[in-house]
């Protein structure tokens, strides 16, 4: 089962920036638990902060993975172009997010890219990728 984790602007700096939001572990060992705990799962990881790369990735892996965990992070409110592209693909893509994004401020509650997403996970810190990948995991 192939898996991807596309992750969006600036967490690339996850257990550096706003620790009391999004904790103190960086991703990059983060996933290397998620691939000891799932080796089930052939998961790739990519990170990018520009909206225009997030969606080449899409399109590039949206018709022969499994399934893809978004953080689309900041472009989760404003990208119609991340949501079209997601629309665009046969993967289904699993949003997530670190925090719980309807507690945060009111610009973060509404999300463009849900409609076009199987799910969505928030809240849960870091978890909140593996409770995504579940959906595709199960157990």
């Amino acid at each position: 089962m192939k898996i991807a984790i596309i992750n969006g602007p600036n967490l690339n700096l996850l257990g550096v920036r706003e620790k009391s939001v999004y904790g103190n572990q960086d991703f990059e060992s983060y996933f290397a638990t998620l691939q000891k705990k799932y080796p089930v799962a052939d998961m790739v990881y990519y990170q990018s902060n520009v909206e225009g790369e997030i969606i080449n990735k899409l399109h590039e892996i949206g018709f022969e993975y499994d399934g893809v965990l978004l953080n689309a992070g900041g472009y989760t409110h404003t990208s119609v172009a991340i949501s079209d592209a997601i629309a665009a693909i046969n993967t289904p893509v699993v949003e997530v997010h670190i925090s719980n994004i309807h507690a945060r401020e009111e610009f973060r509650h509404k999300s463009i890219i849900s409609k076009e997403c199987a799910g969505m996970v928030a809240g849960f810190g870091l978890k909140s990728y593996e409770l995504a990948l579940l959906s595709f995991v199960g157990h």
